[in-house]
């Protein structure tokens, strides 16, 4: 069975394809993949995964042919973020200019 396990950093990303036996898991094709030796950040980390934009468990069976996606944590909720950016950087309503006299 082919896979694919896909990484990416804000430098730097990676496509490794990996070849696994049938009914192998999402966790085991990322540890084929050889990433966890090559991002030390994943290493020991609880891993977030998904196939083709799907959160997934990495007990979870593959397929052949799906995309093994790594997921960065968040820096920030993106509600959080909208909301920041609607309180302009200081924590205060933006000024709009008025279309009036």
């Amino acid at each position: 069975m082919q896979a694919t396990v896909v990484y990416a950093r804000p430098d730097q990303q990676w496509v490794v394809p990996v070849e696994l036996p049938a009914g192998a898991t999402l966790g085991e094709a990322v540890e084929r993949s050889g990433l966890l030796r090559l991002c030390p950040e994943l290493a020991g980390a609880a891993l977030e995964l998904g196939v083709f934009h799907r959160r997934c468990a990495p007990q979870a069976a593959l397929r052949d042919g799906d995309r093994v996606e790594i997921y960065r944590p968040l820096q920030i909720d993106a509600k959080q973020a909208r909301r920041l950016r609607a309180a302009g950087r200081d924590g205060r309503p933006k000024k709009t200019k008025g279309t009036g006299p």
